[in-house]
């Protein structure tokens, strides 16, 4: 990205749940970025308290996925990207069918990752709300404000490596050192750079283009499923 560029938000959408390049039908950049998001994030704990007892300790029982809510602005009267066209209906329904329309092949909806700065979200889209706002004089929409829910996503391979990384036949464990990138890593590792995106996932950072010296990274088993290009 050349400097001073302002980074748009962008969606990818995959068939699978594995993220796979292989699986990858359409990369969706923001036309504006949000000016806010939210992040929600719950666990849930049992109470479990006995007939007659002042109190009791709360038992975990589970973390609810993460969601994500932002908005994102859709417009085709040209004053954002000095390109009018006659609507902006057309845009809304890809985008539309993208987030949540069923998958034939997979008998379900597809998968999304969203990428802004080097942030990361996965997961699939569990809401979506279009208010339209602006209108040719023939009530044609021209510009709409598209509220996106989406609920965090962890392919079972992935959750099952997450939950084991003490195992002994996972040994792939990095400590990163000053001048380290993810990308190089992962080049290091498994012979490609390009399953950086996997490997940020799995270690659920907040920033992958920014590694701190010392912290460790662990690499799943990406070559057995994932193709290496």
């Amino acid at each position: 990205m050349a400097l001073g560029e302002v980074e748009k938000l962008e969606i990818r959408v995959y068939t699978e749940a594995d993220y796979s390049e292989s699986s990858l039908v359409k990369s969706v950049k923001a036309m504006l970025n949000p000016e806010t998001y939210t992040l929600d994030y719950k666990v849930e704990f049992q109470d479990g308290q006995g007939q007659g007892a002042s109190g009791a300790q709360q038992r975990f029982t589970v973390t609810s996925p993460e969601q994500f809510d932002f908005e994102l602005l859709m417009d085709s009267t040209g004053i954002v990207d000095g390109n009018p066209r006659e609507s902006v209906e057309e845009e809304v329904n890809e985008l539309r069918d993208l987030l949540i329309k069923y998958e034939g092949e997979t008998h379900e909806p597809k998968h999304c990752i969203i990428i802004w700065g080097g942030h990361l979200f996965k997961g699939r889209c569990t809401g979506l709300n279009i208010n339209y706002k602006l209108f040719n004089p023939n009530g044609t929409p021209i510009r709409a404000i598209c509220k996106i829910s989406f609920k965090g996503s962890v392919e079972d391979r992935e959750r099952v490596a997450e939950e084991r990384k003490s195992s002994p036949d996972l040994t792939h464990f990095r400590e990163v050192k000053a001048g380290d990138t993810l990308p190089l890593l992962c080049y290091a590792i498994y012979g490609s750079s390009t399953h950086y995106l996997q490997v940020a996932l799995a270690n659920k950072l907040s920033n992958f283009r920014s590694l701190k010296p010392g912290t460790e990274i662990f690499f799943p088993p990406i070559e057995k499923n994932t193709p290496v290009a």
